[in-house]
């Protein structure tokens, strides 16, 4: 029989998890990546993993899976989240069993922490430094495979075009090298794309620069579909920066750092039951999330956090009437310390400020984004689940995975869910590809030789391209048209949003485009040429915007992280609705259409942290598919 072969792009925890499972299934895997693994966007993640392993609390999968689908406002197909939750337990034991080194309480068992949306203890963590963990536990497992010549690694390489066949199925990928802009073609059966977010569409974020978008946005002028594009979310504690916004990870708060401003008692500020109250006693500290949430405290899911922030720093009550309001981790104690060193440090190399002394000083930041593509998930009692294959695009063959794809979250994530829907989505596209190729084994039996001349037609096309770019005369400067899409990005389509602003956006996004054409490259290099890289990228880097934007423009509503002052309530008659966003190809418009959210397990709630809310049952449930 015939090895296959898969690629699978991004070297991420969504990327290594999918290589490091179709490899032991002897498939061959090539793993290409931006970066080396050890510097992938997931080792930034500071908080940690969440799973529903109770101790003696309560706490259950189920009850995750509905805390994540009312953080995420409802928005979440209910059956992928449910799974997930269901899978965590599982995944948790399999990192530990690899080597994972987390935190262990005085029994020696797995240590949890509190973390955002939940009250219970259901985040396992390595103080603060989860991602970067599982990240080097999962790399060791690929090395194996590597040296058993089960996976290829190709580091420093950026994926340019998908090569598809006559039947529109992804059939391998081409790439280039970014170091001397060699261009060349990798022939597959299946590829899984892992790359991870796109915080550089917003200029500042806490995101890696390489989080571009533009792996997606690629895909999507080739006729993948986007999910949700709309959903950016913001994360409310942030150190300001001139270059970029550094995370201050919500570990901080989980383990009892408090969010404060000084008061104002001749200040009012609305609170979430309504009601009309002071801003606190002046000149005394205020801990208004503490008041407005007091059983869920400053560990709100993160949207909420985050426009309670804006609201007051709109209010004046800012740290010196600025953008800015006070985490304080002053009062902890050594130990306390020692478990979130990692954002304490960071804080310190950027500010110069001890924070174990001084009250950190932070603001709001794009963070993470719900969207991505929109991939498949048949459910495990759907009729026709046989022949629907989970997390695969509408492009056969392709499929998405973590952060890229849109599956999990709704219109917001909660704290340490990002983490488990990397490693699980990376698992269950694993088991579906097996299931994929044997199904379609005869119809990927395509003539070589006329797949072969495409991929030379293609070649020669990018290459045509690339000589274009370096050579093109004109007056525009790529980074500074970069900084104009940033600013109206940041700008307007952040926490608050409303249609005019958006409007205005989407139409000087398009001016924005139409100057593409008159860049002028200033370094023409055929060598480590990163001028070149950038401009590149950048005009899908604005196609993806143009999505995000006219997404926003069309959910007239409220929803989680997308808050339209027009429209102020979630309206779930005309918005429990997924957006699929679609590349018209003729036109080069963006299309918006909507797909009903699959509400089967849990009823639908108003989406409040008071006291005394009640889960509601969980419906239509009889099994679920496991992951390992």
């Amino acid at each position: 029989m015939e090895e296959k072969k898969v690629i699978v792009i991004g070297g991420g925890l969504a990327g290594l998890s999918a290589a490091m499972s179709l490899a032991k299934q002897n498939i061959f895997v090539y793993l290409v990546s931006l970066l080396p693994a050890k510097r992938s966007h997931s080792v930034c993640a500071q908080g940690g993993i969440n799973a529903a392993i109770s101790k003696n609390q309560g706490d259950s999968p189920i009850l995750h899976a509905y805390e994540t689908i009312k953080g995420g406002d409802f928005l979440a197909d209910q059956p992928p989240t449910l799974e997930m939750c269901l899978n965590a337990p599982s995944i948790i034991k399999m990192l530990d069993q690899i080597g994972c080194l987390f935190n262990r309480d005085e029994n020696g068992d797995i240590d949890f922490r509190g973390f955002g949306g939940t009250l219970f203890k259901r985040t396992a963590y390595v103080n603060s430094s989860t991602g970067q963990q599982l990240v080097y536990s999962l790399d060791e497992q690929v090395r194996r495979l590597e040296d058993k010549n089960k996976i290829k690694r190709l580091e420093n390489h950026e994926f340019i075009k998908l090569i598809k066949d006559k039947n529109n199925r992804a059939r391998g990928a081409i790439f280039q090298n970014l170091h001397d802009l060699n261009i060349f073609a990798i022939k597959a059966d299946a590829v899984v794309v892992a790359a991870g977010g796109l915080g550089l569409i917003f200029g500042k974020s806490t995101n890696s620069y390489a989080c571009t978008g533009v792996a997606n946005s690629m895909l999507f002028t080739q006729g993948m579909k986007l999910a949700n594009p709309e959903f950016i979310q913001i994360h409310p504690t942030a150190i300001l920066g001139e270059d970029k916004l550094r995370l201050i990870s919500e570990a901080t708060r989980a383990e009892g750092a408090r969010i404060w401003v000084y008061g104002d008692d001749k200040k009012e500020i609305e609170f979430p039951d309504g009601s009309i109250r002071k801003c606190g006693k002046t000149n005394e500290k205020w801990y208004f999330l503490e008041e407005m949430y007091p059983e869920y405290k400053n560990l709100v899911p993160r949207d909420i956090a985050a426009r309670e922030i804006l609201k007051v720093c709109e209010l004046g009550l800012g740290i010196d009437k600025k953008d800015q309001v006070y985490l304080d981790a002053t009062h902890l104690s050594d130990e306390t310390l020692k478990k979130i060193e990692a954002p304490l440090d960071i804080y310190k190399k950027f500010t110069g400020e001890d924070p174990k002394k001084y009250p950190m000083k932070i603001f709001v930041s794009v963070h993470y984004t719900m969207g991505g593509a929109f991939v498949d998930w048949p459910a495990t009692d759907d009729i026709d689940r046989t022949k629907r294959f989970r997390q695969m695009t509408n492009i056969d063959s392709l499929f998405n995975i973590g952060e890229s794809d849109y599956l999990y979250h709704g219109a917001n994530r909660l704290g340490a869910n990002a983490l488990l829907a990397c490693i699980y989505s990376g698992l269950v596209a694993a088991k579906e590809i097996p299931r994929f190729l044997k199904r379609n084994s005869n119809d990927l039996k395509e003539n070589n030789e006329d797949l072969d001349k495409e991929i030379e037609k293609e070649i020669e096309l990018e290459e045509k391209l690339k000589n274009k770019l370096l050579n093109q005369k004109g007056d525009e400067n790529v980074y500074l048209l970069h900084q104009e899409m940033a600013s109206l990005m940041l700008k307007n389509v952040t926490v608050k949003r409303n249609n005019k602003d958006l409007k205005d956006t989407y139409e000087k996004l398009k001016e924005i485009e139409s100057r593409i054409k008159n860049i002028e490259l200033a370094d023409k290099s055929l060598t480590l040429n990163q001028t070149y890289i950038f401009a590149r990228e950048f005009p899908y880097m604005l196609k993806y915007a143009l999505a995000i934007t006219k997404a926003a423009i069309k959910r007239d509503e409220s929803r989680g992280s997308h808050f339209k002052g027009d429209f102020p309530k979630r309206d779930d008659k005309n918005f429990l609705k997924t957006t699929i966003a679609t590349y018209n190809e003729e036109t080069e418009d963006i299309e918006i259409s909507y797909r009903d959210v699959d509400t089967r397990h849990f009823d639908l709630a108003d989406r409040t942290y008071q006291k005394d809310q009640k889960i509601p049952d969980i419906k239509n449930y009889k099994n679920y598919e496991k992951v390992l």
